[in-house]
C-alpha cells in the first residue's frame, strides 16, 4: 500500500510550525503519516504536536526526546522509529516546510514507478517556472560546499543539503541509520558515505544508480533557521572527518 512515514525533527519549532498545513495534508492524504521527533524544546513546541496527535491519532504521532541533541539524531531516532512500526518509505522533511508538502507525493512516485531507486533527494535548483527563494548568501556558499562535496564523493550531485529526502526501506537503510552521525549538520553528507562504503565491494549496483535528485516546484528560505554562519568551521572539520572516516576508504578502493 505504499505506506509512508515522514519524520518532522523539531527543535523549538513553535513560531514556526505551520499547523494548518499538516492539518489539510492529515485530511487528505492517504497511506502517509507525519512522525515528528521533538527534540528537548524549550517552548510550547511538543504541547503543539500533542494537540495535533489529538486531532489525527491515526496520522500524527508524537516522539518526545527529552533533551536536544541536534537535527542529525533526531531524524535518526525518527527513521529508525519509523522503519520498526513498518512503512515502504520513510522520509525526513524540515518542520518549517520549506520544501511544502505537495512534494512528497511526487516523491513516492519516483519510488513506486523505479523500483531499483532507494533514495529521492528534493534539489532546490532556481530553473525558469520554478520558485526557489534563497538568500545569495547561503546559495553561494551552498555552492561551494556542494561542490567540495560531490567532488569528495564521486557522486555528480547538486545539493545535498535540502532537508526534504525519502528513502525505501531496505537492511542497507537500517544499517546506514544504526550509529550516530558524527554530524549535526551535514549527517546528509554521512548517509551517502555510508551507503557507499556498504556497495563498495561492487557486488551490487553503484550508489549513483539508486539515488534520484528532484528538483523542487517551490522552496522557500524560511527565517529562523537554527544555522549560523558562526557553525561554518564546525561543519568543515566535520567533513574532513566524515571523510576521514568514510571516503578516504572508498576512494582508495576506486
Amino acid at each position: 500500500m505504499d505506506r509512508t512515514i515522514v519524520v518532522i525533527p523539531c527543535y523549538d519549532e513553535a513560531r514556526r510550525l505551520n499547523l494548518a498545513a499538516f492539518r489539510e495534508y492529515a485530511r487528505n492524504i492517504p497511506n502517509v503519516q507525519f512522525l515528528f521527533v521533538n527534540d528537548g524544546s524549550k517552548d510550547e513546541t511538543l504541547p503543539l504536536l500533542e494537540g495535533l496527535k489529538c486531532e489525527f491519532p491515526d496520522v500524527v504521532d508524537a516522539l518526545d526526546m527529552p533533551r536536544n541533541s541536534g537535527k542529525a539524531e533526531a531524524v535518526r531516532h525518527g527513521v529508525l522509529e519509523a522503519m520498526r512500526r513498518g512503512c515502504e518509505f520513510v522520509a525526513f522533511w524540515d518542520a518549517d516546510l520549506s520544501t511544502g508538502l505537495e512534494e512528497v507525493e511526487p516523491f513516492r512516485n519516483i519510488m513506486r514507478d523505479r523500483p531499483e531507486i532507494e533514495m529521492v533527494f528534493g534539489a532546490r535548483v532556481n530553473l525558469l517556472g520554478r520558485q526557489i527563494q534563497r538568500k545569495l548568501s547561503r546559495h553561494y556558499l551552498g555552492r561551494m560546499f556542494a561542490t567540495m562535496v560531490a567532488f569528495a564523493l564521486r557522486l555528480p550531485i547538486y545539493d545535498t543539503q535540502c532537508g526534504a529526502k525519502m528513502f525505501r526501506v531496505t537492511d542497507d537503510l537500517r544499517n546506514v541509520f544504526a550509529q550516530p552521525f558524527i554530524s549535526r549538520w551535514i549527517f546528509d553528507v554521512e548517509i551517502i558515505a555510508r551507503f557507499l562504503v556498504l556497495r563498495s565491494d561492487g557486488s551490487r549496483p553503484p550508489v549513483r544508480s539508486i539515488i534520484v535528485e528532484k528538483p523542487l516546484v517551490k522552496w522557500t528560505d524560511v527565517a529562523g533557521s537554527k544555522l549560523r554562519a558562526r557553525h561554518f568551521f564546525r561543519i568543515m572539520g566535520d567533513f574532513l572527518r566524515i571523510y576521514s572516516r568514510y571516503l578516504r576508504q572508498v576512494n582508495g578502493r576506486a
